[in-house]
């Protein structure tokens, strides 16, 4: 396996994992999922900000991999 191969391999990895995370946020936003850790309660606001930021590195690594 090349360089490039294994580079774009691990980009399209990457990327198809941020985004699951990025479709987990926003259903999560949309159904009103609670996530609790223990007795904590993730406030719904993480998922305002962790949708953006994982679509944003999901259109990165794909955007990467086409290079």
């Amino acid at each position: 396996m090349t360089l490039r191969t294994s580079r774009t391999l691990y980009l399209v990895i990457s990327g198809s994992i941020f985004l699951m995370v990025a479709l987990l946020h926003l259903l999560r936003l949309v159904y009103h999922w609670p996530i609790t850790i223990g007795s904590w309660t993730l406030p719904h606001w993480v998922s305002y900000v962790g949708f953006p930021a994982a679509s944003g590195y999901c259109i990165w690594a794909f955007w990467l991999s086409r290079r």
